[in-house]
Formats: C-alpha cells, structure tokens, sequence
C-alpha cells in the first residue's frame, strides 16, 4: 500500500506545497504566498493546505523544508531570517498539534542537497557537497548519504567564508558578498553607478552579452571568485561530487565556464581534478529532499502505533 505526504517549502514570498507519495512522485502542487502576519496565520495556512489533501488522500505524515538553521532533534528554528516569526516558538510541535500528522523539518539547502542525494545526480556517491548560489550561497555537507548538521547547525553554510578584506585593509567580504547573484548585483552596481534595485542576475548577463565590458569583467571575477571557494572546498572534504544549485545553475555555459576556471587553477602534481556538475532538480529540489528527511527521520524514529501503545 503507497504512502502519502503533504510537503511544503516555505520561502521569503511562497510556500510551495505538494501531495506526494513515498518514491518522491508528485500527484499535485501548488503555491501560495507566505503569510507575513503573524504565525498563528501562518500555522492556520499550513494547516488549510494539509486538511485540503486529506479530503482525497489518507496522509501518512507532514514534510517541511524551512529557511534558518532548523534544529530537526527540537523542532526550533535559531537565526535570522526573511520571517521573524518563525524564530523561536516550536515549529515541528505547532504543525502536528494543528495537522495531526507526524511532523519533520529540515533547512532548504539541507533539503535541496538531500534530493540530489536520493535520486537525483548525487544518487551514486556517498559523500558529496551541494552549494545553492542565491542572493547568497547556501549548501549542504552529505556523508555517508547524511546531512551533517555540525554543533552549531552550520555545516554547509559556506557563504559565511571569509574571502577578501580580511587584513583590515577593506571591508570584510564574504563568499556571500562576492560568489553570489546577490553579490554580482552589488559588484556591478558599484561599477555601473546604478541602484541594485534596477538590477538582476538576467539583467546583468544580458548587459555582458550586449559586449557591456566592464560588466563582462565583474561576470569574470565572480565565475573566478566562485571557483575559488569550491576548489578550497574540494580540498576540505574531498567529496565525490560537489553540485551546482540555484537558477543561475541553469544558465547556458555556467557549469561549463566554472569547470574551465577550476581547471586553470589545477597545479600539474596534485593529481587531482576539481570538477563541479549542475544539480538535477530545479524548482522541486526542496521538495524532494523534504521528503527524504521525513522517511530518513521517520525509519530512525518508528511511531508507535496504538495497538502496541495499549499494549505497552
């Protein structure tokens, strides 16, 4: 008998949401905006979208994926994010107290990395790295087909690294600020004397393509900055793959031009060859691996049922 699960991804402006079954197969989604309010608004949304699928289909459990360092063992969201409310109070105990279903939740980017992991280009290797280049660059450390979280819940969050002014010479700039959409706007902006509001990555690459030079050489030092962090990264871990996410992934010649940077940057007796590869899942990624956290969880964690709870 097949399994089915509610599954959301909520972001800045939408939840996207999805009745799924336990292969990762979608029978339907959807996508609404993300209620800004309060949280018992946003909990209700929830809420409406999951009793929604319970008039056709008998659920099995909720899929989360959420932005913020999401602690899956507490259910807490800790840092800083584009929703204020979802900072502090028990997300994972709210969800199943309003849905009753078994509740998981994981990071987008944690999620984003676990998809690929499942059944997506990652799916033949075991340890690989997933970094998801946004307004900043997010990602994932898979081990052994695992997230690893770290102490503090910042394992794979490689935008924080450090990666010019660190002398005290200039501002502080990180691989967030450099090696990111978000970053390529404000580099350009600063260039071209314009506001980052009138900017974005599409605008930018069609300026470049126009022969705009000066932008054409901001694209250059961002593709350069990019595969700097990804050859130290490659270096760290040693991973089997390292993926590619995000739009600008999907971008004609980006994984290509990225591959014959790092190939530059080669030293002839290291006898190792850093290459980078596209993530498979666009749109859907968060999705997927939302699910995929879910089983992982719910295979480590069983429910009782409630013969064997009357048992007990």
């Amino acid at each position: 008998m097949m399994n089915y699960y509610a599954v959301l991804d909520v972001g800045g402006s939408a939840i996207k949401y999805a009745l799924m079954d336990e292969t990762g197969g979608f029978i339907e989604k959807s996508s609404l905006p993300t209620p800004k309010a309060s949280l018992a608004l946003f909990i209700d949304t929830i809420g409406g979208i999951v009793d929604k699928f319970k008039e056709t289909y008998p659920l099995t459990g909720l899929a989360v994926s959420m932005p913020g360092a999401v602690n899956v063992e507490s259910g807490i969201i800790e840092g800083i994010t584009a929703l204020p409310y979802i900072h502090g109070p028990n997300m994972k105990e709210l969800l199943q107290s309003r849905t009753g279903l078994p509740v998981e939740l994981e990071n987008d980017a944690n999620c984003a990395g676990l998809a690929e992991g499942w059944i997506g280009a990652a799916k033949d290797v075991n340890d690989f790295l997933c970094l998801v280049i946004g307004t900043g660059v997010g990602g994932a450390v898979v081990l052994n087909k695992e997230i690893r979280h770290g102490k503090n819940g910042f394992a794979g969050e490689f935008g924080y690294m450090i990666m010019e002014g660190y002398l005290g010479s200039n501002p502080v700039e990180t691989y967030s600020s450099l090696a990111a959409v978000g970053g390529l706007i404000k580099q350009v902006a600063k260039r071209k004397d314009l506001e980052p509001e009138a900017l974005t990555g599409k605008i930018i690459f069609e300026m470049a393509e126009k022969g705009d030079v000066d932008v054409q050489d901001e694209i250059d030092k961002f593709m350069r900055r990019l595969a700097v962090g990804i050859y130290n990264l490659q270096f760290i871990l040693d991973p089997e793959k390292i993926l590619i996410g995000g739009a600008i992934s999907h971008r004609e010649g980006f994984i290509e031009k990225i591959n014959e940077t790092l190939q530059q940057m080669k030293y002839e007796s290291e006898g190792l060859t850093v290459k980078v590869e596209r993530c498979q899942f666009g749109n859907d990624s968060n999705l997927i691996g939302a699910l995929h956290h879910f089983l992982q969880r719910q295979k480590d964690f069983p429910l009782i049922s409630e013969d064997v709870e009357q048992i007990l």
